[in-house]
């Protein structure tokens, strides 16, 4: 059951996504482009998102168990440090090179098209680095 809601969810969030044109790289990188053509609706669309989310994120913070009963992993750290800045910002490099978002990404990967392929395949590359190199530090 856990994983067939999973997988609904992230359906309808790649839906979303698509829906709202952050599958559009055109559309992102307007967006991104704040000291020229600037495109605000997606600063829309991420305030709507905001404002769906914080209902349930409040009601997951004062609970152990979600609605299916699976366990809360909610983040802890709420401190600022080299790792978390270095990595929202080879986030953000990233998007504003590419104009894809890792989510979006996986959404419009059904069109085959060999640019997000190569974006995909360097994403899961970036992944397995970051997780190899991670476990080397905690060990």
């Amino acid at each position: 059951m856990l994983k067939l809601t999973a997988f609904f969810a992230g359906l309808i969030f790649g839906l979303g996504l698509l829906l709202a044109g952050m599958a559009n790289p055109a559309k992102v990188l307007a967006f991104l482009d704040v000291a020229g053509a600037w495109d605000p609706s997606l600063a829309l669309v991420m305030g709507g998102a905001i404002a769906v989310a914080f209902i349930p994120l409040n009601w997951a913070r004062k609970n152990k168990q979600s609605v299916l009963g699976a366990r809360m992993q909610l983040p802890v750290k709420r401190e600022l440090d080299a790792r978390l800045i270095g990595g929202s910002l080879v986030f953000g490099i990233g998007w504003g090179i590419a104009g894809i978002c890792p989510g979006p990404a996986v959404a419009i990967l059904l069109t085959g098209r060999w640019q997000i392929i190569i974006f995909v395949l360097a994403m899961l590359t970036g992944m397995y680095l970051f997780s190899a190199l991670e476990s080397r530090r905690t060990h």
